[in-house]
């Protein structure tokens, strides 16, 4: 009988990855996601799957989900810095009550339990690269504050749950991650810096643009988080007991990726620039020593070729609106 997985998020960008992972897998997927910031295009090659169910909910109330349930992946969120600011008090609620409603449903079903964390934990790192062991630098009442101290809360409340009902939880902080089904709306700035590139316009850099990301494409991190999801259990070396970096360790600066975007678009688009937004994490790269050693997990797909297939995926959205 096939292993079944509940994921809520699952109509979002990374989450709707998951669940072709999980159906490649062999995985019976029940999706839950409210669309706030998700689409149903992302989940629309998957309804007609015969081990694919999509329920619209909203995890910051009460779930439940009949049936047995193996694993609870955790991944509903605003995820954007655009989204987040949006809609701060869901992002408050979704990495609080969704994370305790979950967590509820993992108890109750005897299920595995992967909570989608965040590089933003770190806040603006004074420390580089960040290992897992580093606690960060985060300002509790600034703009950015509701999504970093609501991954934070989650990562607390998952480990309670685990000392104290010795619940399966694994952490994973994911680091910037990119790819196809990002919405070209989303304000991050690979998708924003591809449409204005192949709109001709100028790309919009923050700062003097020397600040970093390491960016991982988005087949290679849900590599990590599947090698996380279904890792054995141990007593103290175990992806259970702490929480697991998942991301890039090729950092670049945003000025040096938008001349790369502009490259690989072959666009005639110009960089310009503005004030650098409040918070903003200047340095951004994992340590993923701890991922090789627990998962033998590594990212693949090179910054530009992941770009390349990113950059198609746009132009064909471009297209078929075209027509």
């Amino acid at each position: 009988m096939a292993a079944r997985a509940c994921i809520t998020g699952g109509a979002g960008f990374l989450g709707s990855h998951l669940c072709d992972r999980l159906l490649a897998e062999g995985f019976e997927v029940v999706c839950i996601d409210n669309l706030l910031t998700g689409t149903p295009q992302n989940v629309s090659h998957l309804l007609d799957h015969p081990r694919f169910t999509f329920v619209r909910g909203d995890v910051t109330k009460p779930l439940w989900v009949e049936g047995p349930v193996d694993y609870v992946l955790h991944f509903g969120s605003p995820a954007s810095p655009k989204d987040y600011v949006r809609y701060p008090i869901h992002t408050l609620k979704v990495g609080a009550l969704g994370t305790h409603h979950t967590l509820g449903l993992a108890k109750a079903k005897g299920a595995g339990y992967l909570l989608a964390s965040s590089s933003e934990v770190y806040g603006d790192p004074q420390i580089s690269p960040q290992p897992e062991t580093y606690w960060g630098h985060v300002n509790p009442v600034g703009v950015r504050s509701v999504y970093d101290e609501a991954k934070r809360f989650g990562e607390a409340l998952a480990t309670a749950y685990y000392h104290t009902h010795g619940l399966a939880v694994r952490i994973a902080r994911i680091f910037n991650t990119y790819g196809p089904r990002m919405r070209a709306d989303d304000g991050r700035a690979v998708p924003t810096f591809i449409g204005q590139a192949l709109a001709g316009e100028p790309l919009t850099v923050y700062g003097t643009g020397l600040q970093t990301r390491s960016l991982c494409y988005v087949t290679d991190t849900v590599d990590g988080l599947f090698r996380l999801l279904v890792s054995p259990d141990a007593a103290d070396d175990s992806p259970a007991s702490f929480p697991v970096n998942l991301g890039s360790v090729d950092e670049i600066t945003m000025r040096d990726l938008a001349e790369l975007i502009i490259r690989i678009t072959r666009s005639r688009s110009r960089i310009s620039y503005e004030p650098l937004p409040p918070d903003d994490p200047k340095v951004r790269r994992p340590d993923i020593s701890r991922a090789a050693r627990l998962l033998g997990w590594a990212p693949r797909v090179s910054l530009a070729d992941g770009l390349a297939m990113t950059i198609d995926y746009f132009r064909q959205g471009l297209a078929a609106g075209a027509r």
